[in-house]
């Protein structure tokens, strides 16, 4: 047994006094960072009480329950960051890929302190798989709104759409890796192939770009 906020002040405690020495883009992605460690932490505890309060198993609640809440909190700064300080969309790109970052960061660690460090298979599936998912997932939604807003469709129904496929490729890896086999080879490549293809099309899409202002 871990006590999960003990490791978080850990962490944030350096992370809150190097706020005070950055500025722009490294500011926004510490304080991003540690807001994605704060979401982890707070969703431990709502899944936790939702275990609790619908009596499912472990396999159950990481399928139908934990990626809604986890990728539900994990939108919540974005949209706040959206509405409050109407960022570009690199700026939002850089914080939710703060956010994940530090929301996988932080479950990491926790994992790992729970469970040992002594496989390095367990390890690097943990860190090159599941980490990398949480950071795909929301660079996925931020590129989402923004196709939303640049077709000018941006609406309530959109942003839930975007969510609900953060969502759905969230459950669909916990799905595929809950058993042992062939399924949990595919779902272990998923994030790092979907990263790879979000990575070039992103660059296909600065290249347009370049290429419309020229």
């Amino acid at each position: 047994m871990i006590y999960a906020e003990n490791v978080f002040l850990c962490i944030a405690v350096p992370l809150i006094i190097a706020i005070l020495f950055t500025r722009n883009s490294a500011r926004r992605m510490t304080v991003s960072f540690l807001t994605g460690m704060l979401v982890c932490l707070l969703s431990a505890y709502i899944g936790g009480f939702l275990q609790l309060v619908s009596r499912y198993s472990s396999d159950n609640m990481s399928i139908f329950l934990s990626p809604i809440v986890e990728e539900v909190m994990k939108f919540m700064p974005v949209l706040f960051c959206i509405y409050i300080f109407e960022p570009t969309y690199d700026e939002l790109r850089l914080t939710a890929v703060g956010i994940g970052t530090g929301f996988a960061t932080f479950e990491n660690c926790c994992f790992i302190l729970t469970s040992g460090a002594h496989n390095l298979g367990y390890v690097l599936i943990r860190g090159s798989a599941v980490g990398v998912m949480h950071v795909v997932t929301m660079v996925a939604i931020v590129a989402g709104l923004h196709l939303l807003k640049n077709y000018k469709v941006f609406s309530f129904s959109g942003v839930v759409g975007a969510l609900a496929l953060s969502v759905t490729f969230h459950s669909l890896y916990n799905l595929l890796v809950s058993k042992s086999g062939i399924s949990s080879y595919i779902g272990y490549i998923l994030p790092m192939l979907f990263a790879f293809v979000l990575y070039l099309l992103n660059r296909l899409s600065k290249e347009f770009d370049e290429d419309q202002k020229a």
